[in-house]
């Protein structure tokens, strides 16, 4: 019987070898530091963008949006409770896709009372339609401690892979030190991007320590960021890392860093998710580079 290994060794041997091997780009991967598991380093978010409600024509597009995502090479993909309808489209996208085996889902808790967490990650989980996990985060802190408490639990039961925290905008920063110091979390998600650096201080440095792996969120600010930028040609720098658009430029700037894991720009349309997922691939800027994109952005 012809198997999967004898079909390896054929294409391996045959003339158009190297063209196959070289057909897709190499794209960044970051690790999880609790784990050694490695993920690409651009995900997405579904914060706006996903809460279309029943709206079929705009079901269709985020489920255009999504494929293309997983087709270039995405696997983490967050949302969260306060996001209104953004998890059942999301759920929508994910059925039609037959949900892809790279699928990192990642989620929030968001709701008073720790006595009713477990409820809500439940509604949450038949929104998506996944059987468990990867990820489950305390959304900006609410009843975080029994929020964590049932979290923690769920992953000692192996019904969650990864326990994490999330905050926004610079807030409440102190607290999330705090509670980085105190519990043994594995992610952190936070605000981080060419202009609001506040995480470079004190956070950054303590996950690099303390082994927690960090989403940054709102890479463009909610198109705010970018918008700026778009009124400005690119610059001629941009070509040295291979940084096609100004998305591509403002998202390898996070993602070089070595602290972070993963960014989550989210989108609406299917050209700019191409654009966004283009950031995972050629040369990355090294710490001096970077230092000469961030003086860029003073004049955004």
């Amino acid at each position: 019987m012809i198997n999967r290994r004898m079909v390896v060794a054929a294409l391996a041997s045959a003339p158009l070898a190297p063209k196959l091997a070289s057909a897709q780009p190499a794209r960044l991967h970051k690790t999880i530091p609790s784990t050694g598991e490695t993920v690409p380093a651009v995900g997405m978010g579904t914060w706006l963008t996903f809460d279309v409600g029943a709206n079929a024509g705009l079901r269709r597009t985020r489920l255009d949006v999504t494929r293309t995502f997983f087709e270039l090479g995405g696997a983490i993909i967050d949302s969260s409770p306060m996001y209104g309808s953004s998890q059942d489209v999301l759920g929508y996208a994910l059925e039609n896709l037959v949900y892809p085996s790279q699928l990192f889902a990642a989620d929030k808790v968001w709701i008073r009372g720790g006595e009713n967490g477990p409820a809500q990650v439940a509604q949450t989980r038949r929104r998506w339609g996944v059987e468990s996990f990867d990820l489950l985060q305390v959304h900006n802190l609410v009843s975080w401690r029994a929020h964590l408490d049932t979290l923690f639990s769920m992953k000692a039961e192996g019904r969650l892979r990864y326990v994490g925290v999330t905050s926004y905008a610079g807030l409440r920063y102190s607290q999330i030190e705090a509670i980085m110091n105190e519990h043994p979390l594995d992610f952190i998600q936070i605000t981080y991007n060419l202009v609001d650096r506040a995480a470079e201080n004190r956070l950054l440095p303590l996950a690099q320590e303390k082994g927690i792996a960090v989403i940054a969120n709102r890479p463009f600010r909610e198109s705010q960021l970018i918008d700026a930028a778009m009124r400005r040609p690119l610059p001629e720098m941009a070509a040295d890392i291979g940084a096609q658009n100004w998305a591509q430029f403002l998202l390898k700037f996070i993602i070089s860093h070595p602290a972070i894991t993963a960014a989550i720009p989210a989108t609406r349309r299917v050209d700019h998710m191409r654009e966004n997922m283009g950031a995972l691939t050629g040369p990355m800027p090294d710490a001096a580079f970077r230092q000469q994109m961030a003086e860029e952005a003073t004049k955004l």
